[in-house]
């Protein structure tokens, strides 16, 4: 397979400087290892499910290594180290650590008492998590929210639809109103969009799509508890007498803390150091440090006899940290492309040429479709610095006078992460969790076949209504 790409390399020159991984001159070619680990995680689980859940890692080894040997041979061993430390350093590390910290801090957090798995209580913690996402963060709130819902449901014979919707609404669309939500939105905001512009501008998207899942998982739900066949269980005599409650509370204390520092990270600038080009700022590291000081705060103080009755294990966020360390690194031609727009012969430079008239003005029903299509399969922060860019990537221009567009762009890199496995991070996050309590989850593939179905729809309506 090697072969192919040093038969059609077609060297990346720098544009700016001497280690600039350029895009304008990349062909097809190059999006050969995304394209394959794609194809991995879609069809490896359906044919050779045991191989996949020994060595997924491997697998997604061996991508990033057809990626970075290529890149080596094209571009050679200076510009292909500092993209390899750029996209860790910057994006990939980062990412961890937070996703770690909120995985770990999240499952030291337990809801105690008898909760009944019925259609009326799910659609409950649904909404609770909607809401809850804005604040805290998709990620968060999703961690926060899913064992006590599969707890809840784990008598159900019928339970992938509530996972299902629950990456739909909890761990994608929930996160669209605050900078604070979804990461995209948090780019925008270091770009100078207000904190509340999204607040204002996505609320009525966000609540008609929240609303109309809501209704139709309820109808669903409602239907599928009707035709269960073994009784829920009762509440033994003496959790009957005992209310709610939460265990290891102070862990929301320390999930406070996560969101000081990254909002500490966005509005502070102290400095940067330079490691090979690569500018790392000093904000940032004292975030990242700060995180992992609080996962070690919650390990240490959090009971492991509570992380154990909370169906807490290590396995979710370690095959979220070894396939998405790949996909770091395939994404980096796709997006070097997007990012040369029309310049050089970049293969996708038809892309940024369909959310244009031909007199220049933006398409916003194009930008909705063509940015969330892109952030479905792609890293959906910087899809959205793309076309951010593209339409100008000026916050107050876009704010004041193409509020359209922004809104555009803003909604589908969030929304439409709901639509694959890989569309954001928490998504796999959840499907692992919800695996490793016996909740047979669907395929890749099969689990686009409910998120197309249900989700396009309803994008194609507020399409209509709101871009």
């Amino acid at each position: 397979m090697l072969i192919i790409f040093l038969l059609f390399p077609q060297p990346a020159s720098a544009s700016t400087s001497a280690v600039s991984f350029y895009g304008g001159n990349l062909n097809l070619w190059w999006l050969f290892p995304f394209v394959g680990i794609l194809l991995s995680i879609a069809i490896m689980p359906l044919v050779a499910p045991h191989f996949w859940h020994d060595h997924h890692g491997k697998v997604a080894a061996f991508w990033a290594f057809v990626k970075i040997i290529s890149m080596l041979v094209a571009i050679g061993f200076k510009t292909t180290l500092y993209e390899v430390l750029d996209v860790y350093l910057l994006e990939y590390f980062p990412f961890i650590i937070l996703l770690f910290s909120l995985f770990t801090i999240a499952g030291g957090v337990r809801i105690k008492g008898y909760l009944k798995g019925t259609p009326e209580f799910n659609v409950f913690i649904l909404f609770l998590g909607t809401i809850l996402a804005s604040i805290m963060g998709t990620t968060g709130a999703a961690m926060l929210l899913i064992r006590p819902l599969l707890r809840a449901n784990k008598w159900r014979q019928k339970k992938v639809h509530i996972v299902v919707f629950f990456i739909f609404l909890v761990a994608n669309i929930g996160g669209s109103l605050t900078p604070l939500g979804d990461p995209p939105l948090f780019m925008g905001f270091l770009e100078g969009v207000h904190f509340f512009w999204t607040t204002t501008h996505l609320f009525w998207p966000m609540t008609f799509v929240a609303i109309v899942l809501l209704g139709i998982y309820y109808l669903l739900d409602r239907y599928l508890y009707s035709r269960e066949i073994k009784p829920q269980p009762q509440a033994s005599e003496e959790d009957s007498h005992k209310s709610i409650s939460l265990e290891g509370s102070f862990n929301l204390l320390l999930l406070v803390g996560v969101l000081g520092l990254v909002l500490f990270s966005g509005v502070v600038r102290i400095g940067d150091v330079v490691v090979y080009h690569v500018h790392l700022r000093i904000a940032n590291i004292i975030r990242d440090i700060g995180l992992l000081l609080l996962t070690g705060v919650s390990w240490f103080f959090t009971p492991e006899q509570r992380r154990i009755a909370n169906g807490f294990e290590w396995s979710p966020i370690l095959e979220v940290g070894k396939l998405f360390a790949a996909i770091f690194i395939t994404i980096l031609a796709p997006i070097a492309m997007l990012q040369a727009g029309n310049e050089g012969k970049a293969a996708l430079h038809f892309i940024r040429e369909i959310v244009f008239t031909s007199n220049g003005q933006p398409i916003n029903a194009m930008f909705f479709w063509v940015t969330g299509m892109l952030s479905t399969f792609l890293d959906n922060t910087p899809t959205y610095l793309v076309f951010f860019n593209a339409a100008g990537g000026n916050a107050q221009t876009l704010m004041q006078q193409l509020p359209d567009t922004l809104k555009a762009i803003s909604a589908s890199a969030v929304f439409f992460g709901a639509l694959t496995y890989i569309g954001n991070a928490p998504n796999l996050l959840v499907r692992s969790i919800a695996e490793s309590s016996d909740v047979d989850m669907p395929s890749f593939v099969g689990y686009m076949l409910w998120s197309f179905s249900i989700l396009i729809p309803i994008f194609i309506v507020v399409t209509w209504l709101f871009i």
